[in-house]
């Protein structure tokens, strides 16, 4: 829920198009392009693709959302859309691209629809978070890396260490290039704490939220000898976790970390925030001085978003082995892609 005390414009999306406008519903205000007046402030749009709630990517990038509502409370109109339909992507950047000053869209698969949408607005700010780690931004466009290959690359290092069988696994959302990436380098960090490790091939669910699918993989890399998971998902960790508990397994979270022991399922979470693009987006526009840029957040960023925390480890030297990892990490002795 949007922060208390923060006038939003609150907006949700139907799944649905009538008259091949998307109907949407308001609160909190109205814009110029719905009759409304003109408030005379710096107006922000931001496509959610998923579900705000889902303790994934997009509820990290809403948690940003109401920080940088709040903190431009007065000087800055935000609205939002949530849970859209593939196919009505681009309906919905363009609603917001007719109504704003910068519009973000979360998660690289919207990348077809913001550049499409971009190139059709000069005049108006992009801003994409999670798109292809080696996409070129446009003259209005920015990319946003928040690093999860680097956060991947964790989480492999970390499940290689605390598994037991010396099997591990990684399962993806939707096969895109982002997402395969992060499972390369979930493969990398495994590889770089134990050599000796067997990494099954990943799996990709073809959809972050699908709870049963997500499940079903889960426990097929249990069954392949896996004990512990890294995984890459919104709502679908979920599934992850109940297939852990079935199987005595584990996995590793993110990239909300919640504390340990609210599910013994969970043996760590690599904490990534989206939401600090978002903050960092709008502090940029507000201060006049945003740019079309590639941003790479993460551990070699100014203020560091991603982290990981393990939990109830007996043994020190787990803990030792990922501190040398992020030390080289931030010290440009590895890199990830």
């Amino acid at each position: 829920m949007a922060p208390s005390r923060t006038p939003l414009s609150t907006v949700a999306v139907a799944a649905s198009v009538v008259s091949g406008l998307l109907l949407l519903t308001g609160c909190g205000g109205s814009s110029a392009a719905e009759g409304g007046e003109d408030s005379g402030k710096l107006k922000v749009g931001v496509l959610f693709p998923g579900s705000l709630s889902d303790d994934g990517f997009m509820g990290s990038a809403y948690l940003g959302y109401q920080r940088a509502a709040k903190k431009h409370d007065g000087a800055v109109e935000f609205s939002k859309v949530e849970q859209v339909a593939t196919a009505d992507y681009e309906k919905a950047l363009v609603r917001f691209a007719t109504t704003s000053d910068l519009v973000i869209s979360i998660g690289g698969q919207t990348d077809a629809d913001v550049r499409n949408v971009a190139a059709r607005f000069p005049q108006v700010k992009f801003a994409e978070i999670g798109g292809p780690a080696d996409g070129k931004p446009l003259a209005n466009l920015s990319l946003y890396d928040p690093q999860q290959a680097e956060a991947a690359f964790l989480s492999g290092a970390a499940s290689a260490l605390l598994s037991e069988s010396g099997t591990v696994g990684f399962i993806g959302g939707a096969e895109l290039p982002a997402i395969v990436n992060a499972a390369e380098e979930f493969s990398r960090g495994a590889e770089a704490a134990d050599p000796g490790v067997k990494v099954l091939a990943p799996q990709y669910v073809g959809d972050f939220n699908d709870v049963a699918k997500a499940k079903q993989s889960a426990l097929a890399d249990f069954g392949a000898g896996a004990d512990v998971l890294g995984q890459v998902l919104n709502l679908g960790h979920k599934g992850v976790a109940q297939a852990a508990g079935q199987r005595d397994g584990a996995l590793i979270g993110g990239p909300i970390a919640h504390e340990c022991g609210s599910d013994p399922a969970y043996a760590g979470y690599v904490e990534t925030d989206i939401g600090a693009e978002i903050e960092y987006a709008v502090d940029h526009l507000v201060a006049g001085d945003w740019k079309a840029e590639a941003v790479h957040f993460g551990l070699t960023f100014a203020e560091p978003h991603n982290d990981i925390v393990l939990c109830d480890t007996a043994d020190p030297a787990v803990g030792e082995k990922l501190d040398e990892l992020k030390r080289k990490i931030t010290a440009g002795e590895i890199t990830t892609r």
